[in-house]
């Protein structure tokens, strides 16, 4: 198992940002490094708890942020480097998104022991 791919987040309850997303092939590099950029910066804003991410080899993707509070999501959507990111995705990397945010109330990890029920 790859455990650095989870992200560690604390006893519930926070916030989950949920975008699912058709890529397009056009400029990959570009895409590439702005998506690493918006890791990077994220991870450096109050209320960030962690990100998990991944996409298959068609393109779909999906890539959930955790935040803190709804107060420190609004304070990210409205940071200036991300919404010109958005606003490139919206351009010219995405066919199509879809972005979900959702309350965390339950959180528990696995795999279950011999026995255990969910």
């Amino acid at each position: 198992m790859n455990a650095d791919r989870f992200a560690s987040t604390p006893k519930p309850p926070y916030y989950a940002v949920i975008f699912a997303n058709q890529r397009t092939p056009a400029d990959p590099d570009g895409y590439g490094r702005a998506a690493d950029r918006m890791v990077e910066l994220a991870a450096t804003q109050p209320g960030f708890l962690g990100i998990e991410s991944t996409r298959d080899a068609g393109g779909f993707g999906i890539t959930v942020s955790y935040w803190e509070s709804e107060a420190a999501i609004a304070a990210w959507r409205a940071h200036a480097e991300h919404s010109d990111a958005r606003r490139q995705g919206r351009e010219r990397w995405y066919e199509h998104f879809e972005l979900r945010v959702a309350k965390v109330e339950r959180a528990y990890g696995g795999p279950a022991m011999a026995g255990e029920g969910a």
